[in-house]
């Protein structure tokens, strides 16, 4: 596959729904994207009501079905010039601060960082205590110890910024990589 003339944006989806309609909103306004779906990101998404298929009419996506993640070659080519994995578990986030990379999701944020590829995370669990959205509606959530001190591990990392807010995201966005 040939480079595009201008590098696109590969945007992940990982299994939660925080901020997941907003995400879903932000990539229809663009046709720079190629969306990579984690397993639970793509079970999440039929949770909320987003038809996949319909999806994949509009964009390129990637599904996390192959053991290889064979994807993440586009990386290498140039394909990209940031990925934004929008949003992003705790689960996520503690394999890539471990440097696990057993799924197409944290298998292209290692090889992004290898390719010197700047990364953009919005993390789920950023605070004490958060108000996020359930397939029932809006639901407290506290994130334990673990969950936060991994956020702040991952914002150490060379070509990864890490946003707490869906306003940081849509900032972020809207400035060119790092």
């Amino acid at each position: 596959m040939t480079p595009p003339e201008t590098p696109r944006l590969a945007w992940a989806i990982t299994g939660s729904g925080h901020y997941l309609n907003e995400c879903l909103e932000l990539l229809a306004q663009r046709d720079d994207v190629d969306l990579f779906l984690s397993r639970a990101g793509a079970e999440v998404m039929a949770m909320y009501g987003h038809d996949l298929k319909a999806l994949r009419e509009r964009m390129t996506c990637f599904r996390d079905t192959t053991a290889s993640a064979s994807p993440v070659g586009l990386f290498y080519k140039g394909h990209y010039s940031r990925l934004v994995v929008a949003p992003a578990t705790s689960n996520s986030v503690a394999k890539m601060v471990c440097g696990i990379s057993d799924s197409l999701v944290t298998n292209i944020y290692a090889q992004a960082g290898k390719c010197r590829i700047p990364s953009l995370i919005f993390a789920c669990d950023t605070a004490p205590a958060m108000e996020t959205e359930a397939p029932s509606g809006q639901v407290m959530v506290y994130p334990r110890r673990i969950d936060l001190e991994n956020v702040e591990r991952l914002r150490t990392f060379e070509y990864t910024q890490v946003v707490d807010s869906f306003a940081q995201l849509k900032s972020a966005l809207e400035s060119p990589p790092d």
